[in-house]
C-alpha cells in the first residue's frame, strides 16, 4: 500500500510537512506520564516523531485503511494500534487508570468533541496538544471579553493552562482544508479541583453561553434562581465578561441558593 486515500466523512487532511509534524511532536513536555496516545494518526507523519520519544506511544484510529498502513509501515507500533473511535472507546482497557498525554492532528469535524472527552478524562490527562481548525484552537485559549470566548474556553481553562502555539497554512495538507489550522497545548493545573459542584459549573457555563448576548439574569432564568440572588450585581453581566474564577464564584452563589 503506497498511501491512504483521505476520506471526507472522517474529516481527514493528511499533513505532508515534516517540519510541522516534528514541531507538533515537540509540544509535549513528557513530564508526569510514560504513555502517549495519538488520535487519528493517518499515515503516521506525526507518529514517526512520537516513536522517537522516551515514552510509549499508542495510536487510536477509526479508519481501517490507515490501520493497515500503520501496521505495515511502523513495526514499533505492533500491539499499540487501537482500531476504535476515541469518542466511544473505554480508553482504560489500555491505560488502566494510568496518566497519559494526548496528541494529534485532529479531524476538524470532531475536534470540539475530543476536547470535551479530554475534560471528562482530566484526572488521567496531564497534557494535551495538537492541531485544530485555527478558530477552534484560538477559542480554547481565548480570554474573557472576546466574541471567540465561550463554553470551550471556560471549561478548558477551569482545569488546564491553555496556550496557542502556532498557525499552519492550508497548503501543507493533502487535501488542503478550506481553513487555516492552529496548534495549541493544554497543561493540567497543579490544583485542578473546583471549590464548587463540577456538574453545576458545567451547567451554569453552558446555559449562560446559550444566550450569550443576554445578561446572566436572563440567560440563567431556567435555573429557577431566587429573587434575592438575582439582585446580585454579577447578574448584570453577560457571560463573555466573566473569567473562569468569576464563573466559579457564580456557581458557588447558585449552589448556596439551593439549586
Amino acid at each position: 500500500m503506497d498511501k491512504v486515500k483521505a476520506k471526507k466523512h472522517l474529516g481527514q487532511h493528511f499533513l505532508k510537512d515534516e517540519s510541522i509534524a516534528k514541531a507538533i511532536a515537540d509540544t509535549l513536555s513528557l513530564e508526569g506520564y510514560e504513555d502517549i496516545l495519538e488520535i487519528g494518526p493517518g499515515m503516521g507523519v506525526l507518529t514517526k516523531y512520537m516513536l522517537d520519544k522516551p515514552t510509549t506511544t499508542y495510536v487510536i484510529e477509526i479508519d481501517t485503511e490507515s490501520v493497515t498502513y500503520l501496521e505495515a509501515n511502523y513495526p514499533k507500533l505492533h500491539g499499540k494500534i487501537i482500531s476504535q473511535d476515541f469518542l466511544k472507546y473505554n480508553i482504560n482497557e489500555v491505560f488502566e487508570n494510568k496518566q497519559f498525554a494526548i496528541i494529534g492532528n485532529f479531524p476538524y469535524n470532531i475536534s470540539t468533541q475530543i476536547v470535551f472527552r479530554v475534560l471528562e478524562l482530566r484526572d488521567q490527562i496531564p497534557e494535551f496538544s495538537g492541531m485544530f481548525q485555527k478558530e477552534v484552537a484560538e477559542r480554547i485559549c481565548e480570554k474573557k471579553g472576546s466574541k471567540a470566548y465561550g463554553i470551550l474556553s471556560v471549561l478548558a481553562q477551569a482545569f488546564y493552562d491553555t496556550e496557542y502555539l502556532f498557525t499552519v497554512d492550508e497548503h501543507v495538507f493533502n487535501p488542503p482544508p478550506k481553513v487555516k489550522s492552529g496548534v495549541m497545548r493544554m497543561r493540567r493545573k497543579e490544583d485542578y479541583s473546583l471549590p464548587c459542584s463540577v456538574k453545576l459549573f458545567f451547567t451554569v457555563v453552558k446555559t449562560a453561553f446559550q444566550q450569550r448576548r443576554k445578561t446572566l439574569r436572563n440567560s440563567l432564568k431556567t435555573l429557577n434562581l431566587s429573587d434575592k440572588l438575582r439582585e446580585d450585581t454579577i447578574f448584570d453581566l453577560r457571560p463573555e465578561q466573566l473569567d473562569v474564577t468569576q464563573f466559579i464564584e457564580l456557581t458557588q452563589k447558585i449552589e448556596a441558593d439551593g439549586v
